[in-house]
């Protein structure tokens, strides 16, 4: 079973593998931010550490999904 978001259905067993590499940092930034009510000098750290990590996932790491229009016509077809 999925779960619908407005119009869009998502089956979470989908996603469930996928790797998150920032996703620690991210928690880690987002929950400073939450304790010190959005004041960003605070968490300088944390955005700094988030930042690099961001940086280090290069196109290299990435599998190409190809160009947009590719994906947007592969859409297309399957609504007509």
């Amino acid at each position: 079973m999925g779960r619908k978001a407005g119009g869009l259905f998502i089956n979470p067993k989908r996603f469930g593998t996928l790797h998150k590499p920032c996703m620690k940092e991210m928690i880690m930034f987002l929950n400073c931010v939450a304790t010190t009510h959005d004041n960003a000098e605070a968490c300088a750290r944390q955005k700094e550490l988030l930042n690099t990590c961001m940086e280090s996932q290069s196109k290299k790491n990435r599998k190409s999904w190809g160009s947009l229009n590719y994906h947007l016509q592969r859409l297309s077809r399957g609504r007509k």
